[in-house]
């Protein structure tokens, strides 16, 4: 499981300002350790090597790093715009958090520092022979990096916030995020499959604001659950949206409010919903992609295509979790959970494919391409997972059908879509 101060501090590493944080300290320590060492170095040794030259490269490194620093802001800046624009807004999170993106602008950062910080010791007067020695040893090896991460930032651009590049970043989400949920049913508790076994006495742990539920600390809620010898019924999973009157969980035993707050402490609230613990949250953003490119102003059949195949990788992963036996395995023999006195509704398929199926069949009825890669999309699933998402995936072959049926004028496509989907799902 993943904690809660594990969670926040995995989401505060992928903000770029605090890597550019990171890269620029590291560039300042590099330049005033110069000042340091400079008694270490034999004083006739700059000449040996042209240390003189190093006021030079720190003005042109610095002037030169100002400008490609800005430069990838701004195109930094416009591959947000397009994929907000072209893609879905809800992508962009995704985006943001990219490494090489990160990585790029904070070196580009902390190569001007570190020849900033240089030149403004270097008119000081606070290093010597030796400390100018240093400083151009690494001036050099800053010019290499800087060489390096520019041709990889060439590179990068290429494909950075296109269509393809953002759908790829989203699958890779949901896939993590559902196969998280495969490997820990549940996220580790109990699954609660009929709510009518929560107590009527049971006590309400309501939310604190109107907001998304991000993350929930399930380890968190067993250990507290365990001491003070009560059970935890969660209601809301990731993904929910809340307000104050909306139970977080439902608690059978006594609790003081100070342990009701604890409580609430390992459920984590925000305006937006992440993909890290949603697997539906990923597939609801995969759909959005494909219903704008099926909108008359993008008319783009080809990304809803790529997009349905896509989905076939990302719920080809789902295993037989609903019963928790996933978790059993990961136990040890007793069988037990790994979060005891813990409850939680188990993911639905028909929640997952009403929320990713549901948008491309009604967006993309009068498009006979769209709705014969649907079809077999989900004969696809059905027969990689028939116990699981089989049920689900007929219902939602039965459904396109019944919207083609409302759009569609020839009478051509309607019988061949009909025979081609009779043909994937026999009738019964």
């Amino acid at each position: 499981m993943i904690s809660k101060w594990d969670w926040l501090l995995k989401q505060f590493s992928r903000t770029l300002w605090v890597r550019a944080l990171l890269y620029s300290l590291l560039a300042i320590v590099t330049a005033l350790v110069a000042i340091w060492i400079d008694p270490y170095i034999p004083a006739d040794f700059g000449g040996r090597i042209g240390a003189d030259a190093v006021d030079q490269i720190l003005d042109i490194m610095a002037s030169s790093m100002l400008a490609v620093t800005t430069f990838s802001l701004t195109v930094m800046v416009s591959a947000y715009s397009a994929a907000t624009s072209s893609v879905t807004p809800r992508a962009t999170r995704l985006l943001m958090q990219d490494t090489t993106t990160q990585n790029v602008l904070s070196t580009f950062l902390g190569a001007f520092l570190f020849s900033l910080v240089g030149i403004v010791g270097l008119n000081a007067g606070a290093y010597g022979d030796g400390g100018r020695v240093l400083l151009f040893v690494v001036s050099l090896a800053m010019i290499l990096i800087v060489a390096l991460t520019l041709l990889r930032w060439i590179s990068h651009l290429t494909h950075f916030g296109r269509v393809g590049n953002t759908t790829e970043r989203v699958e890779k989400a949901a896939h993590a995020a559902l196969e998280y949920w495969v490997e820990h049913p549940c996220l580790g508790a109990n699954p609660l499959t009929n709510l009518s076994v929560i107590p009527d006495t049971a006590q309400t742990l309501p939310a604190w604001k109107v907001a998304y539920v991000e993350h929930i600390d399930t380890q968190k809620l067993s250990e507290c659950a365990c001491e003070w010898g009560v059970k935890v019924y969660v209601l809301a999973a990731p993904g929910s949206f809340v307000n104050p009157s909306t139970p977080l969980a439902k608690i059978e035993g006594s609790l003081t409010d100070e342990q009701r707050g604890i409580l609430q402490g390992a459920f984590s609230l925000d305006a937006e919903r992440s993909f890290d613990q949603d697997p539906r949250y990923g597939m609801c953003v995969l759909a959005e992609i494909a219903s704008r490119a099926l909108s008359p102003a993008m008319n783009d059949p080809g990304t809803a295509i790529d997009v349905l195949s896509r989905s076939v990788r990302i719920l080809s992963c789902w295993e037989h979790h609903a019963d928790g036996r996933s978790d059993a395995r990961r136990a040890g023999k007793e069988g037990k959970p790994l979060c005891e006195n813990v409850w939680m509704p188990p993911l639905d398929p028909q929640d997952v494919f009403n929320d990713f199926f549901t948008p491309i069949a009604r967006d993309g009825a009068g498009m006979i391409e769209v709705q014969v890669r649907l079809q077999k999309v989900l004969s696809h699933l059905a027969e990689l997972q028939p116990d699981t998402l089989g049920e689900a995936a007929r219902d939602h072959a039965r459904l396109a059908l019944e919207r083609v049926m409302q759009v569609l004028n020839l009478e051509t496509d309607r019988r061949n879509l009909t025979d081609l989907s009779n043909r994937l799902f026999p009738p019964r």
